[in-house]
């Protein structure tokens, strides 16, 4: 088998069409029907199986598909590090993250990249959850991913530092005249907007284990499933919610209370290869966007966000 027939594997099935696949690849469609069937010859089975509604896979399929993923992104990592070591101008980084990181905290670093880069293109592919982030790099889908530390990651992660984490409220809500932090034994009966991939600490969603020491459950207002959602019910006065705070601040109306102690968690940029090129220089251009430095993994406390966040 070939890297070539893997590559026009996975382009059938991204595209769920022979056709569709070949015109993206600039191929024949029986150029590419016929490199498909010697792969399987290769493989021994049939991996591709004709649908009412295009093309799917059969088990052997399924199985074989992330390998050959893997293959074909691992190929085009190879690639665009050995222009970078070579010096060669322009080119494209792929970059991962979670969708509350790519709303908030990033657009800045793209802008300067493009000011200082603007020969390499950068690709942004954005994921719900921390779970999602990570597969999808084991994958090879990027070239570096952004988000929160991945435990037993057997790659290079870099601390990028911690992100702030903020209450936000409305701005007619009695906590937007605050001037002094709010401690979470005040936020008792209050309504909260949740997100559906709220981080989970010990088997449970993290702000019924951070209201727990201090004797009350949330009352659960509005249950949506991103962060940037959740602060604009808040900015509207549905509740209120805890959120990062570079998507706080892109939402107009939403008022950020202090909280103390503050909360916060760390957030690390992570390859499946040593950075270098491209992508060692992006990930330097990441280091000033959270505050200060993050601090050796430490226990679990109520009132803190030592943690892996699972989602967005």
């Amino acid at each position: 088998m070939s890297l070539r027939q893997m590559e026009y594997l996975v382009a059938v099935v991204e595209e769920q069409s022979f056709s569709r696949a070949a015109r993206s690849l600039n191929v024949t469609q029986s150029a590419l029907s016929h490199q498909i069937k010697a792969l399987e010859r290769a493989v021994g089975g049939t991996l591709l199986e004709r649908l009412t509604r295009g093309v799917g896979l059969t088990p052997m399929g399924r199985a074989f598909l992330p390998h050959a993923e893997l293959a074909v992104r691992s190929a085009g990592q190879a690639r665009r590090a050995a222009r970078a070591a070579a010096g060669a101008e322009g080119g494209e980084l792929h970059i991962a993250t979670l969708h509350a990181l790519a709303l908030g905290a990033l657009p800045p670093v793209f802008a300067r990249w493009q000011r200082e880069f603007p020969g390499v293109r950068l690709h942004l592919h954005e994921y719900t959850t921390s779970e999602e982030l990570r597969e999808q790099m084991e994958r090879g889908v990027a070239d570096v991913a952004l988000g929160p530390r991945p435990e037993g990651w057997p790659g290079p992660v870099v601390s990028l530092g911690r992100e702030e984490i903020v209450l936000v409220t409305s701005a007619d809500d009695p906590l937007a005249c605050r001037t002094e932090p709010v401690r979470m034994s005040e936020l008792a009966g209050r309504a909260w907007v949740r997100c559906a991939l709220e981080p989970v600490i010990e088997g449970r969603r993290w702000l019924d284990w951070l209201c727990e020491p201090h004797g009350f459950t949330p009352v659960t207002a509005v249950e949506t499933r991103h962060a940037s959602t959740a602060v604009r019910m808040a900015a509207a006065g549905a509740g209120i919610v805890a959120a990062p705070v570079h998507v706080a601040r892109t939402t107009t109306g939403a008022v950020e209370v202090p909280v103390d102690p503050p909360w916060r968690r760390e957030q690390t940029a992570f390859s499946r290869v040593e950075l270098t090129g491209a992508a060692a220089t992006f990930v330097d251009r990441c280091g000033g966007i959270f505050c200060g430095s993050a601090p050796d993994p430490a226990p679990h406390t109520p009132d803190g966000l030592n943690f892996s966040p699972s989602g967005d």
